[in-house]
């Protein structure tokens, strides 16, 4: 069975754990220390604190949510919105891992990401 680790927390988490388990992959909810009771915690088939509460040293922690696709052997990462979902570097840095980032390819977020003015 295939494992998808849940980069977000609160409603898109629970709206992708939801979706997990109708598609029959296990899941993985990360999670700050403030959001220990969360609904996305409770859902998943397993949960691991990646930080405290600042989203700097939670959610934002490229290095705390590989840490922790690793250590649950994910095959897959959901990223959710916002937080990560549109960091270049954090999906080269899930490719280089082995997990496959669900969400757009690096070169495309470098695309989308440029400014008018550095468009050719």
């Amino acid at each position: 069975m295939q494992t998808v680790l849940v980069a977000n927390r609160g409603e898109i988490a629970v709206r992708i754990i939801r979706s997990c388990k109708k598609l029959g992959l296990r899941s993985v909810a990360v999670y700050s220390e403030n959001d220990e009771r969360g609904l996305h915690v409770r859902l998943a088939d397993e949960s691991v604190c990646i930080g405290p509460r600042p989203a700097d040293k939670s959610y934002l922690s490229i290095d705390a949510i590989l840490a922790a696709a690793k250590a649950y052997r994910a095959d897959l990462l959901h990223p959710g919105v916002g937080f990560l979902s549109e960091n270049d570097a954090f999906a080269e840095a899930c490719a280089e891992a082995g997990i496959r980032f669900i969400g757009p390819q690096p070169s495309s977020m470098r695309v989308l990401i440029k400014k008018p003015h550095e468009r050719p």
